[in-house]
């Protein structure tokens, strides 16, 4: 079976960016499950799988716009100290995860302290990164009815 819309797809990857340092890469003997055609990972790696078969292996780049998307400088914002709890022990380059109103988890990078204001960046830690994926399909199969219902691949035995 090739990688096709709603194809349960199992994929080794490591992924680098450019310098040949993986910055993430799924564990060995549990590749990375995902429903194909989903918007379950960035959309330039998911177009590039498609026709895959199991077994085959390739090295896909990735530039910005189809990976975490670009820099956006609006992304930057001044937050008052207090936002934070007060244990917290901030420092630039720290990513910490909040919640949205709509209950999203979305990733926040500090970038500098200033005094009682902390200079923050909403934008995705991989935005603006050209993304370098070695990848290895290891497995490729169609989606059952209930994955297809809840929209997402579900592990061994059909559990979440």
């Amino acid at each position: 079976m090739k990688v096709s819309k709603d194809s349960v797809v199992s994929l080794e990857y490591r992924l680098h960016l450019g310098d040949g340092q993986v910055v993430d890469e799924s564990e060995p003997g549990q590749p990375l499950a995902y429903m194909h055609g989903r918007g379950q990972i960035v959309p330039g790696l998911e177009g590039q799988l498609e026709g895959m078969a199991a077994g085959e292996s390739k090295k896909v780049v990735v530039p910005p716009s189809q990976g975490y998307g670009e820099h956006d400088p609006r992304g930057l914002q001044e937050v008052p100290r207090e936002m934070f709890p007060p244990n917290a022990q901030l420092q630039p380059g720290l990513t910490i995860s909040a919640q949205t109103a709509d209950g999203d988890v979305i990733p926040i990078t500090i970038r500098e302290l200033k005094g009682e204001k902390v200079v923050v960046d909403l934008n995705h830690p991989m935005a603006g990164k050209t993304l370098h994926f070695d990848i290895t399909v290891r497995e490729v199969r169609a989606a059952t009815d209930e994955e297809k219902e809840h929209g997402h691949a579900h592990g061994p035995g059909g559990a979440h």
